[in-house]
């Protein structure tokens, strides 16, 4: 299941868009614009930094992993 942004959330983030194009840009665009290069870039790009915060999430539990399998390594004993 994909996070759900509250309405706080995405009125903060309309909010940081049309302030960037108003700072960048020298353009004003209204919510409903902001509220559309909302939606695109969480259609188009978020997935791929989604993406790439699980393979990164991947990577440590195998990092952790790999150090919990070599602790319980430690713990055998020898047999004569």
């Amino acid at each position: 299941m994909f996070y759900k942004l509250t309405k706080e959330q995405q009125q903060l983030m309309i909010s940081n868009i049309q302030t960037f194009f108003t700072q960048e840009r020298e353009e004003e665009i209204s919510e409903f614009a902001a509220e559309r290069v909302l939606d695109f870039v969480k259609e188009s790009l978020a997935p791929h930094f989604y993406n790439a915060g699980i393979l990164d999430a991947k990577q440590i539990i195998e990092d952790q992993f790999s150090v919990l399998e070599d602790e319980v390594l430690t713990l055998e004993k020898p047999i004569k």
